[in-house]
């Protein structure tokens, strides 16, 4: 027997013996459904993000709206998102004759969920996120490359505020 099939053997032990170790630890992915209409999915698309001041507001919102499955209408929704934004620009390049070249920006959301039901508070949360964009010779670039700043900082919020929300309507505890 070659060393390449021993080799591929020993793979194959090692990933049987991981899945069995998982599959006994009770770990089950997060966005899975177990049985007909449960999940994450079900849960998400019941919640109604509420419109969200800023300059990265609108696109944030809708990045919630598309991740989550979001209720768009304020009529079919269970759980309402209220988002409040704060940004932060500095200036992290500079150069000989003192005018900066690259700014850093600081895109900070606190969220609550609240429910719909009680009106009652069920999750508060705080993210940020930190991107940066290069100042061109060209003030149109230059607006173009903040503008996608603010909105790849926006999308990564969107992404952890999900991912929070995901964590809390799995915890069987809540």
């Amino acid at each position: 027997m070659t060393v390449r099939k021993k080799f591929a053997r020993v793979k194959v032990a090692v990933a049987a013996a991981a899945a069995l170790l998982l599959s006994a630890c009770g770990f089950h992915p997060l966005y899975a459904t177990q049985g007909q209409d449960s999940g994450a999915g079900r849960i998400f698309s019941s919640v109604y993000v509420e419109p969200i001041s800023g300059d990265a507001g609108y696109e944030m919102r809708n990045s919630l709206i598309n991740l989550l499955s979001a209720s768009d209408r304020v009529t079919d929704w269970r759980y309402r998102l209220t988002v409040t934004l704060h940004d932060e620009l500095e200036g992290s390049a500079l150069q000989n004759d003192a005018s900066i070249t690259r700014y850093n920006y600081t895109l900070t959301a606190d969220y609550t969920l609240t429910d719909a039901k009680t009106a009652t508070v069920i999750k508060k949360g705080k993210d940020s996120s930190l991107t940066a964009y290069n100042v061109v010779q060209s003030p149109y670039a230059t607006l173009i490359a903040q503008k996608d700043a603010q909105r790849r900082a926006g999308d990564e919020i969107a992404e952890r505020i999900r991912l929070d929300l995901g964590v809390f309507f799995a915890n069987p505890a809540k």
